[in-house]
């Protein structure tokens, strides 16, 4: 049995492995052909973190594969009370086939994953998003893009950004990282993605300058500067990014082929222009679609773990 809690636990082959899985099942759903490799099967989905795309992706992926996904807020269930996490996690895995939870600290996905009894998959924390990171893969493979990345990432050192690393790190490509001085990346997570990228190959440049992290970059992507639980932050992280925003000055020194990516939800005018998201090399909306078939990929090659 397997978990997918960061891509620092997969191999490049595993990883490439789990997008191929999920670009066959769009490819079969966009020909109508359903197959129902989790006929039967629950999902048990712990948020205590709000979402959109998470749940929508996840709820209809379990669907159109056959199973059920369950919505379990933590306002609705006893975690929300106090019970303890490790027996949350004993409970639910006896009943559910899969779990995804979306919460704050990594330690209380790692501590899930402990006692469960399931697979356990992270739908985000505040060090990671992998989950997001399928999904941007495999939109950068649809559109022809994945020999010789050049990525870089504008913003906030967030979970984001270091999964990010985990991803250029495990499959060998250039990732350059501007973040304003003092929200750089965790240094931990830093260390950790330059040990794999001795193995692969990978360049992971760091910087505070956002010229020097987009010239010639085939893909650039950035985040909102205030995530969730940093919103009495705002007004100072909007003034220590100044210069930050990824606009059409910014995106005109990258490569004549590249394409912007963003996980959503986007600020216009903050992290993005209006004209770059919605420009002709925004691929934002595809990237969100992705969601749902990478991850679909995902719950199918764990099932075929266990």
């Amino acid at each position: 049995m397997r978990h997918f809690l960061s891509l620092k636990d997969f191999s490049k082959e595993e990883i490439l492995e789990i997008i191929d899985i999920g670009l066959e099942v769009k490819s079969n759903l966009k020909k109508g052909i359903y197959k129902d490799e989790l006929s039967r099967q629950s999902l048990g989905m712990i948020f205590e973190k709000s979402s959109t795309r998470t749940r929508v992706s996840f709820e209809t992926g379990m669907y159109q594969l056959g199973g059920q996904a369950l919505f379990l807020s933590s306002n609705d269930i006893q975690l929300g009370r106090g019970e303890p996490l490790k027996d949350t996690a004993r409970v639910i895995s006896s009943m559910v086939d899969m779990v995804m939870i979306r919460t704050f600290g990594h330690d209380r996905l790692e501590e899930f994953a402990k006692y469960s009894k399931v697979p356990v998959i992270n739908g985000l924390t505040e060090s990671y998003h992998p989950v997001q990171l399928l999904a941007d893969y495999m939109t950068i493979k649809e559109h022809g893009l994945e020999k010789n990345i050049v990525a870089a990432y504008v913003g906030d050192g967030n979970n984001m950004t270091h999964s990010w690393l985990m991803l250029a790190a495990k499959l060998g490509f250039e990732l350059r990282v501007a973040t304003p001085k003092g929200y750089e990346c965790d240094e931990g997570i830093v260390k950790l993605a330059l040990e794999f990228a001795k193995e692969s190959g990978a360049k992971l440049i760091f910087t505070n300058d956002p010229q020097v992290a987009v010239k010639d970059a085939t893909i650039v992507t950035t985040d909102t500067w205030a995530s969730m639980g940093q919103e009495d932050e705002k007004e100072e992280r909007v003034k220590a990014f100044n210069g930050y925003i990824v606009d059409d000055k910014l995106m005109s020194l990258t490569a004549s082929n590249s394409k912007f990516l963003h996980c959503l939800p986007a600020y216009r005018g903050q992290e993005v222009s209006e004209e770059v998201l919605e420009g002709a090399d925004s691929l934002i909306f595809e990237e969100a679609e992705n969601r749902l078939h990478a991850q679909k990929g995902l719950m199918v090659w764990l099932n075929n773990k266990i």
